[in-house]
Parts: C-alpha cells; structure tokens; sequence
C-alpha cells in the first residue's frame, strides 16, 4: 500500500491558507462596507423594531422606477426612467438609472438608490481588477454571480436592491436579474420596478427576437413611456441604451411628456378621440 504521509503536510498546508484566505475576506468586507455596530448587525431591522418603545408601523421601503432591458437579433435594449422618489414626495428628476460597469456590461437600478450605487461600484472594481489579473473580460455569469453573492451575505441587513446586469461577452449577449433577497435570473426579458406592469404590457405585445434594431429601440422607449404616464411613481426622461458586440452606445434621451404628448398622442389622452 503505498505511503502517503507525504500528503498531510501538503493538506495541512492547503486549510490553512484557506483559513487565512477566508478571514481576509471577512476583513476586508467589515473594511468596504459599514453594518450596524451591534452584536447581530443582519437582526437590526428586526430586533429595533420588535422592541417595546419601538413605532407601530415597521420601516417600509415605497419603491417607485420602472427600467426594462431585453435580449433581440441585435443585441440588448435597455430603457429606464430618471425620477427618484422619497415616499410621496418626488426627490428628483435627473437620477442616473444606467451604471456603466465597463464599456461591454451595464446594470439598470431599482430600489435603494443608495444601496444600489454602492455595490454597483463595487462590481465595477470587481471586473476591472478581474480584467487587470487575467487579461479577459469578467463575463455576464460571472459578474452577476459575484453581485449576488457579495449582496446575499447582507440578506437581512434592510438592503432594498432590483437589478439587471447586461452584457456582450465572449459568448455572446447575456441579460440577468439580481435582487437583494439572492435572487439571480438569467432571461431574455425583464422590467424591474413600479411600472413594470405596465411595461410588461407593452412589451408582451410587441416584443420578438426579430426585431429590428430600429424597432427594438422604439419598443423600449415606448413602453417606458407607457409606464411612467400611468406610474406617478416614474418620470423625468426617457433613456434608452443599445448594447452591442462592440460595447454600448446611449441611443436617445427624450423628456417623457414630449414624447407621450407629442409623439405618441398628440391629439388627446389614450382612448380618447380627438
């Protein structure tokens, strides 16, 4: 039987380097990202509000965006709103709901507006340290799997987070879904936020895999323009993306009562005849 003492040492070796690898980690996650200073900071929501002195009524996020992006024969379409909204209140009508990960990946925000800026940002290091140590783009999988891990591990923690995560990779276009709960999708259609429902009307109408890429864009446009004149939640302008083989390029960017009023009824409210 053959000797193989000679292994222990080398496996021996091998965990504790995990081990070291696996406590730097934790290390440099309490460095990036701050969490309640309390002995079970994933519990705080919870255990603040289910104390005695505590208000009635829980924390509750009121989300209000309505962005969409969907795969087709040239690419992928992405089209957002830019109202931000503080409760009942609009905050404002110029929010940047396109992150520009890098010239081939593109993430739509919905939630935390906060929330979803911050580790947005971090994927973006992510690739770009990922693209500097290998020579290669970070892939659709791969980033979307990293997003979603790094925001799991904060389940809990009151993160309000919907996004999609967009790309042209070595295997092609790639669409994905990443929510605050850990969830990861991957599909050829998404519309994130308030007015998705009306979105999602529009497009189960229109959209086909067929489309021309002068058909798509208007697709998109159309049905956020759709949702925000029924959203009050949804507003501002209209910005719509085309993502190609050879990166993104930023379409068009319309004020939305323009292009509602203007465009697509000019002679009244839906419905109604002129």
């Amino acid at each position: 039987m053959p000797n193989l003492t000679f292994l222990e040492g080398s496996c021996s070796a091998r965990s504790e380097a995990r081990k070291e690898r696996e406590e730097g980690m934790a290390q440099d996650l309490e460095e990036r990202f701050q969490v309640a200073q309390v002995a079970q900071p994933q519990n705080f929501l919870r255990d603040t509000f289910s104390r005695g002195d505590a208000p009635a009524k829980r924390i509750e996020f009121a989300h209000g965006t309505t962005t969409l992006a969907f795969v087709f024969q040239g690419g992928i379409v992405i089209a957002v709103d830019s109202r931000a909204t503080r409760g009942p209140l609009i905050a404002s009508q110029s929010v940047k709901k396109v992150v520009e990960i890098n010239d081939y990946m593109l993430a739509t925000l919905a939630g935390s507006a906060a929330d979803t800026q911050y580790f947005l940002r971090d994927l973006g290091k992510t690739a770009r340290l990922h693209e500097l140590d290998t020579g290669k783009r970070m892939s659709l999988a791969a980033a979307s799997k990293c997003f979603v891990n790094t925001i799991y591990s904060y389940k809990g923690y009151g993160l309000s987070m919907g996004c999609m995560l967009a790309g042209w990779d070595e295997t092609g276009p790639h669409l994905y879904y990443v929510d605050s709960d850990g969830t990861r999708n991957k599909s050829n259609l998404f519309s994130v936020g308030s007015g998705s429902t009306w979105a999602y009307g529009i497009l189960d109408s229109a959209y086909s895999f067929d489309l021309s890429v002068e058909d798509a864009l208007e697709l998109g446009r159309r049905a956020i323009a759709a949702a925000v004149h029924r959203d009050a939640y949804s507003g501002g302008t209209i910005n719509v993306y085309h993502m190609k083989k050879d990166g993104w390029e930023k379409v068009s960017a319309d004020d939305n009562n323009d292009l509602f009023w203007e465009r697509y009824y000019p002679n009244g409210k839906p419905g109604e005849s002129s």
